[in-house]
């Protein structure tokens, strides 16, 4: 038999479904590039970000892409994601990349 108050920790950590960020990156200026890269790395790790996919080689499957880049950073969970996109380590790193890249962001959960 399960217990009802089993289905009151919907909120627990352990239900959470992880949230991926998925960029696409067109960069302009590597050199201005490799600094938001460096801010981006720390504002990451300081939300428990974990890098699946940073730049390696990519197959266009369908449709198009207008991007030499593509990151995709997993999460805890959507509010982590938030967190970090609005933190003020990443805010740096975003004023770091300005005329440097053209980005998309988005991100999903599981």
């Amino acid at each position: 038999m399960v217990r009802s108050d089993h289905f009151l920790s919907d909120r627990d950590e352990e239900f959470r479904l992880p949230a991926y960020v998925i960029a696409t990156i067109n960069v302009t200026d590597p050199q201005q590039y490799e600094e938001y890269r460096r801010l981006a790395g720390i504002a990451t790790a300081k939300y428990g970000g974990k890098f699946l996919a940073r730049g390696g080689e990519t197959a266009l499957l369908e449709g198009t892409l207008d991007a030499n880049r593509v990151v995709i950073v997993e999460y805890a969970d959507l509010d982590t994601a938030r967190r970090f996109y609005d933190s003020p380590e990443y805010r740096a790193a975003r004023a770091a990349r300005e005329n440097a890249a053209v980005f998309t962001m988005v991100a999903v959960s599981a």
